[in-house]
């Protein structure tokens, strides 16, 4: 039997972030919610904790949408606030395996360049190269490039943060 690919449905979920430190009891037993986090009830009624910076990158307000308007998923500025948290994203509709991006610190202060890095900048082996911050891209063949998003990306609202 062929493994076949499925999507993560989108549904809306209630949730109210605390102030307070809560024990909550959930399928995988009593968790405890800091203040600050948020309190999630999923499709079953079950509750959970989630801390802020994984609830913003991952859910956005639904109050006033139907089932129908409902966007399947982040658009391309909730994917760059998330990829400057520090989670990958990709988008839904890809279909090469295990591609995600990344945001890159960069190295503004410089890091010793190799061989390779030195020929094609006319420098030297160990100089100081200097980077700004960028997206880098893992591709479906296991190799990385620099990612730059085109029009139908940064229009696309089937973005996802991934593991």
């Amino acid at each position: 039997m062929l493994p076949k690919k499925y999507r993560k449905k989108p549904v809306v979920i209630e949730a109210f972030q605390t102030a307070v430190e809560l024990r909550i009891e959930t399928l995988e037993g009593t968790m405890t919610a800091s203040p600050g986090d948020y309190v999630i009830t999923g499709v079953k009624g079950e509750k959970y904790p989630c801390k802020p910076d994984i609830f913003e990158a991952t859910y956005e307000d639904a109050d006033g949408e139907t089932e129908s308007t409902q966007k399947t998923g982040l658009n391309f500025g909730q994917a760059l606030d998330a990829l400057k948290k520090g989670f990958k994203v990709a988008r839904s509709g890809w279909n090469g395996k295990g591609m995600f991006i990344v945001h890159q610190k960069g190295y503004p202060q410089g890091i010793p360049c190799n061989a390779q890095t030195a020929k094609a900048w006319g420098m030297s082996e160990g100089d100081l190269f200097k980077c700004e911050p960028y997206l880098q891209m893992k591709m479906a063949t296991g190799s990385h490039f620099m990612y730059t998003p085109n029009t139908l990306d940064v229009l696309a609202d089937d973005w996802e943060v991934v593991n």
